[in-house]
């Protein structure tokens, strides 16, 4: 019991209060996130629209996204972390009203579009919010902890969301409108600006003066982080494919929507019992090492796709490739923040969650192209050769990213001129040799 309890405060322990205000809104919004669960079932038995009107409205749900994560990313920088996030949060609960009740094809189109980008617009700012308030020493645990109650809310969500739809789908969008608000009500309340102004040394504004000028071509000229955000594209497309292809493989294999609903439970449920001891697992080990690990797990579950034929074999798929979901997220989280500059990070997190949104929006089509001409063997087997390639990718590139890293960590000692040397005294001396290092960057929350 006593090392339960140590593990405990290991995991939890010692965290900014600004995070568990931020975290638990996360869990409040994702327990009530509804209507991504069921959106196509809506909008196919309730709407009566066709597979390929749905299709549309998913695909401009993604084009929305891209437009959020790229705006919102500009204004986190610009206009500040907390009024873009309860922007963001305010506009997506009103669009989720407005799509609920939306009736003709082209107001709910609409709906989707502006739906997605103020949903995907908060995105940038709270993992920009996270990098603030967290020290650099705990961001693994921090970002895992959020990863957890996210998958929570989400395992919670889709039993929920199923038990709603029975007494009508407009409840689906009045319970998540519902939840968005509360937690929009718990950053108004609890939260803080959390955008604070850094040293002349690391060349960032202040709160009132604006960022860095060319803040785009910065990004541009970035290839490191722009080469990392690439391999999490190509992990991205194989990974939803678990939302568009695996369904329709279990379907063909005679398996009906209610076995991949417990199939594909899995996922979250795995994620709730084990990503607490992830951190633990993989403090202190090569993160490229760790991020190819994940791509060569990911792409062996999905490949192994190919072969299954029953549900018990299909279950299995999803156990292996969630193992390698569980290693990439944290390690993926706290790689951006030490690649992001103190004043671009809301544009950095903006850039990193365009390629998901990208993905969201080509893995369907890809994956349905590759499916029908080359068949579904091809498919999946596909996919586990992405993983693979990425994986190596992962491990030629990790170096680079280290270096790049450690500079953005160090900080820049102006040249003072010396005019006279004093020796320090033997208890400042010995005091100076022996206190262990702060970590840098660390910030203490307001």
């Amino acid at each position: 019991m006593r090392t339960v309890r140590g593990w405990f405060r290991e995991t939890t322990g010692g965290l900014p209060r600004t995070f568990w205000y931020l975290w638990t809104g996360t869990l409040i919004n994702r327990l009530g996130s509804f209507v991504l669960v069921f959106l196509a079932i809506y909008l196919t038995q309730a709407r009566h629209f066709s597979a390929a009107q749905a299709g549309l409205v998913m695909g401009l749900w993604g084009v929305g996204g891209a437009v959020g994560t790229t705006v919102g990313g500009t204004l986190v920088d610009r206009w500040g972390r907390r009024p873009t996030l309860l922007t963001a949060h305010l506009g997506a609960a009103t669009m989720m009203l407005t799509l609920g009740f939306a009736r003709p094809l082209w107001a709910v189109a609409v709906g989707a579009l502006l739906l997605g980008t103020f949903a995907e617009a908060a995105r940038p700012a709270f993992g920009a919010m996270m990098i603030d308030v967290v020290p650099e020493r705990d961001r693994l645990r921090a970002f895992s902890l959020n990863y957890w109650a996210i998958n929570l809310g989400f395992a919670c969500a889709a039993v929920l969301a199923g038990l709603a739809a029975e007494a009508g789908y407009l409840l689906l969008f009045v319970v998540d409108a519902a939840t968005t608000l509360v937690t929009a009500l718990i950053i108004f309340v609890k939260v803080g600006e959390t955008r604070r102004p850094t040293t002349a040394a690391e060349g960032a504004p202040t709160p009132a003066g604006p960022p860095r000028a060319g803040a785009l071509r910065t990004i541009a000229a970035d290839r490191v982080f722009l080469g990392f955000v690439v391999l999490n594209l190509f992990a991205a497309l194989v990974f939803l494919q678990h939302i568009s292809m695996l369904p329709i493989t279990m379907g063909d294999a005679g398996l009906s929507p209610a076995t991949y609903g417990s199939v594909i439970a899995l996922n979250g449920v795995l994620i709730v019992v084990g990503q607490l001891f992830v951190p633990r697992l993989i403090r202190g080990r090569s993160r490229s090492h760790v991020l190819a690990l994940a791509s060569v797990v990911m792409g062996v579950g999905f490949g192994l796709t190919a072969f299954a034929d029953a549900a018990w074999f299909f279950g299995l798929t999803v156990l292996i490739w969630t193992l390698g979901e569980m290693l990439n997220s944290p390690s993926n989280a706290t790689l951006i923040a030490e690649l992001s500059p103190a004043d671009l990070r809301g544009r950095y997190q903006g850039v990193f969650s365009l390629s998901w949104q990208v993905a969201g929006a080509v893995a369907p089509l890809l994956g349905g192209l590759v499916r029908e001409h080359a068949g579904n063997a091809t498919l999946w087997l596909g996919c586990a050769a992405i993983g693979v390639a990425t994986a190596l990718a992962h491990l030629l590139s990790g170096p680079a990213r280290e270096r790049r890293a450690a500079r953005l960590r160090r900080p820049e000692v102006p040249v003072v001129p010396v005019t006279a040397v004093q020796p320090p005294a033997p208890q400042s001396a010995e005091a100076a040799a022996t206190a262990p290092a702060e970590p840098v960057g660390a910030r203490t929350p307001a």
